[in-house]
């Protein structure tokens, strides 16, 4: 499988500070595998519809060249040659681009289902926006458990998509947040979503903004459970395996990197 990286949305919050949506196009033989999707046209279109008031703190720039779905049509392919796609959480950033690829199949954790679109409480009727499932996709709902994967006990391989896409449960940021990995051939490329938003959170030694910091404490759904991500991605980290790539979906200089060695 070969494995691009796409930024699907540059946002500017109000230090100054730069993020974009870390979105990676997995190319099978059966199809195109997006993992996350980041903003979508329609988002561009109807931002408070869609975005809601959220919109004014990350302040996307908007551009209809970053979707996805351009973005896709841009190397050649159809829309609908992407046939599915992983997302590892329900928030608008990450499945924005979700009406831009109707026919796609759309994967999530079942903890992650029922929590964003079938029993939501009231902080997440706020948090997530119905508008982005509205046109509605086919969402296969997984349980990653009894399978392990590089020290992560509860994974689960998406052999129905493609043998080396691995569904990594990693919840904190939210209910069921998933981390997603892919096997690119000379490495394996491990989409962690927002189970950190900074590599500092992981590597023990970059300073994390403070900015990013508490943006990360307001909206994990468990903040502690989120701090245990970090200590687990931390010991990932230092084994510094050769063949594993570590990102995260909102850090400008991983993307570079992934960009400039993929």
């Amino acid at each position: 499988m070969k494995v691009r990286h796409l930024n699907c949305g540059t946002m500017h919050l109000p230090t100054g500070l730069e993020l974009v949506c870390h979105v990676l196009l997995v190319e099978t033989d059966a199809g195109l595998v997006l993992v996350d999707s980041g903003y979508g046209l329609d988002d561009i279109a109807r931002p408070a519809r869609r975005i809601g008031a959220m919109r004014r703190f990350v302040r996307p720039v908007f551009d209809v060249a970053e979707t996805a779905a351009r973005q896709v049509e841009g190397l050649g392919y159809r829309r609908s040659d992407v046939r599915h796609i992983v997302v590892t959480h329900f928030d608008a950033d990450h499945i924005g681009g979700l009406a831009d690829f109707p026919e796609a199949t759309v994967h999530t954790t079942a903890a992650e289902y029922r929590g964003a679109v079938a029993e939501p409480g009231l902080r997440e009727r706020i948090r997530f926006r119905s508008a982005q499932w509205a046109h509605g996709p086919v969402i296969v709902r997984h349980q990653p458990e009894g399978e392990r994967w590089r020290g992560f006990a509860a994974a689960k391989e998406l052999t129905e998509i493609a043998p080396g896409i691995v569904l990594i449960s990693l919840p904190g940021h939210t209910h069921g947040h998933a981390a997603v990995a892919v096997d690119a051939g000379h490495r394996w490329v491990m989409h962690c979503g927002d189970a950190y938003f900074h590599p500092g959170s992981i590597d023990g030694y970059s300073p994390v903004p403070a900015v990013l910091a508490g943006m990360e404490a307001a909206v994990a759904w468990d903040l502690r459970q989120v701090r245990a991500n970090h200590a687990r991605l931390n010991e990932l980290y230092r084994r510094n395996e050769p063949d594993l790539l570590l990102i995260c979906a909102h850090d400008p200089d991983l993307f570079e990197h992934a960009v400039a060695t993929e």
